[in-house]
């Protein structure tokens, strides 16, 4: 009899813990109504009804490593905007030193900066919270899946970024980094799990195409010619888009439409616009929604001139130190490109994903290379590190930085699609 009762107390033991998960949930949800008026009732019956409520107290329940998320549905939330928020007890997410995929490039501390303040920063959305990033997770959602980034060397650094996000995770017999032309393939053997990167500046062909040797006197973009590239992003689970900095060297292009050898000058926002339908045809007639996943990284802005945000003076990005405070628009920023991806994304007849981080990357004066990184190569000399006006790199972004917030962002939307 005794045994029968520790049975059944048991078995009531998980409904009981339940019980009071949901009343000290609904508890914390009305005390929140009444001390913040401005918060929509609607909001909150919104939340807890159907298969949001339901799906976050399976989530209580979860995995180990799990316990700790916060599983806040960032469905009806901006989280484009917000503000920088000091935060060094949790930024940044990981160090210099614990990753050893981290290229020469990027690595800023290693590479002599003096300060490492840019790390520290977390960005906070005005209306919900992002997840905490949880290696784990994101890997368990990529069993037998493909992740790939296709972009130019700012796409390299993302890629980069999330390669070492992930990679503390795995045991070291686990886990392998291979480089082939134009691609980068980070692999997790546990999970038959594949990040990749593939080298596409313009997204559509052109002479630049080579991964490391691209570097040429007159750029020539093939605007209707893509399919040397596609056949790389074929059956990929989940595609991520960036095309931005190398259309804006002049304010002209050389290209081609139809005829390959009928070379003509293009405005670049002209060309820019028929290389994305190109790519927006593509995506047509080949992703299928129902298993694959496309996101299109808005533009990474530059910081080439200070008298933008400090007027009168004739710096850049060099020796910068904080974000930009209150409401900043660079001009290094084309709304013209803005304007022509979101209308090419508005058209497209499938669902591609906007991670527009163009603002919040636009305050973040403090986060690039600038003078601590390498060209062709080489790690800039003495001489040229006391000329930040010549070659500070104002385009580039150092890791541990900014990066990890744009995959923290796509992180948060891979929890919606994936799980």
């Amino acid at each position: 009899m005794q045994r029968f009762r520790n049975r059944k107390y048991r078995s009531i033991l998980p409904i009981a813990l339940a019980s009071l998960l949901i009343l000290g949930t609904s508890r914390l949800v009305f005390d929140n109504l009444k001390n913040n008026k401005g918060v929509s009732l609607f909001r909150w019956r919104n939340w807890l009804e159907g298969s949001r409520f339901h799906s976050y107290i399976a989530n209580v329940f979860e995995d180990e490593d799990d316990s700790n998320d916060n599983y806040e549905d960032i469905e009806d939330c901006n989280v484009f905007e917000g503000k920088w928020v000091f935060d060094n007890l949790s930024h940044p997410l990981y160090s210099e030193q614990s990753c050893p995929y981290l290229v020469k490039q990027v690595a800023c501390q290693r590479n002599g900066r003096p300060d490492n303040l840019y790390q520290f920063w977390r960005w906070q959305p005005n209306e919900c919270n992002l997840p905490r990033f949880n290696a784990i997770k994101l890997l368990k959602m990529l069993k037998n899946k493909r992740l790939m980034f296709v972009g130019d060397s700012i796409q390299r650094t993302q890629f980069d970024s999330i390669v070492c996000l992930l990679q503390s995770a795995i045991p070291e017999e686990q886990k392998s980094l291979t480089k082939v032309p134009s691609k980068k393939i980070f692999f997790a053997k546990e999970y038959n799990a594949t990040v990749e990167f593939y080298w596409a500046p313009f997204i559509v062909e052109s002479n630049s195409d080579h991964s490391t040797n691209h570097t040429v006197l007159k750029r020539l973009v093939k605007l209707d010619q893509i399919a040397n590239h596609t056949k790389n992003w074929e059956g990929v689970d989940v595609l991520v888009f960036e095309s931005y900095v190398w259309w804006m060297f002049k304010p002209v292009i050389n290209a081609t439409y139809g005829l390959p050898n009928d070379v003509k000058e293009y405005n670049v926002t002209t060309a820019y616009r028929m290389a994305m339908k190109t790519w927006a045809h593509w995506l047509e007639s080949n992703i299928n929604p129902q298993f694959q996943k496309v996101y299109f990284m808005s533009l990474s802005p530059t910081h080439l001139w200070s008298s933008e945000w400090r007027p009168g003076s004739e710096g850049n990005c060099y020796s910068e130190t904080n974000p930009i405070q209150g409401p900043y628009w660079g001009m290094g920023t084309s709304m013209e490109i803005m304007r022509i991806v979101q209308e090419t994304l508005e058209n497209v007849k499938i669902e591609v994903t906007l991670l527009n981080i163009t603002q919040l990357s636009d305050y973040r004066k403090d986060a690039h290379t600038s003078v601590y990184t390498e060209r062709k190569g080489k790690l800039l000399t003495k001489e040229q590190r006391a000329d930040p006006l010549n070659f500070a790199d104002c385009i580039h972004w150092c890791l541990p930085g900014l990066p990890d917030t744009w995959n923290e962002i796509l992180y948060a939307h891979l929890l919606q699609y994936l799980l």
